[in-house]
């Protein structure tokens, strides 16, 4: 191998090592599912497992991914498995819309008209800010994933 080679391939490698310390390591993934329609979103807040000190303002954030729901399909959420570990609850605008799963990759509602509906006046609303919250070790919330969803004409 000549000098030139040589001096290339150290420098390509270099250079590789060098664009990988600058990347910082992805949030796990959460998806909502309805139909044939997917939603793949990473965290609006995440602290490494750690909890948040402002989950209000994590929750009100504006969903980037939307997704169409009939008053017949089902609306499937699905987490990664270091979620699925810690524990993680759906929270809608209008409260909680399920126990805390543990251990669990995987939800379905199967009518999703539940997430639509104001729990304490009994309002429906077309729209709804779904929030899929990871449990911390302390009860409180590690992580935000917000999705929109919208009912179909």
């Amino acid at each position: 191998m000549t000098i030139r080679r040589s001096a290339t391939a150290v420098g390509a490698v270099a250079l590789g090592l060098f664009a990988l310390s600058a990347c910082t390591k992805p949030t796990p993934l959460a998806t909502v599912t309805v139909g044939s329609t997917s939603a793949h979103t990473e965290a609006s807040c995440y602290n490494g497992g750690k909890a948040l000190s402002d989950l209000s303002s994590c929750l009100n954030k504006a969903p980037e991914q939307t997704v169409k729901v009939h008053a017949t399909d089902k609306v499937h959420i699905g987490v990664d498995p270091a979620i699925a570990d810690k524990g993680w609850v759906v929270l809608t605008a209008t409260g909680q819309k399920s126990d805390v799963l543990k251990n669990q990759t995987y939800y379905t509602f199967a009518n999703p008209s539940v997430l639509f509906v104001d729990q304490q006046s009994g309002q429906s609303s077309k729209t709804a800010n779904l929030s899929i919250v990871e449990v911390s070790g302390k009860g409180g919330a590690a992580g935000v994933w917000n999705v929109k969803l919208e009912l179909a004409d």
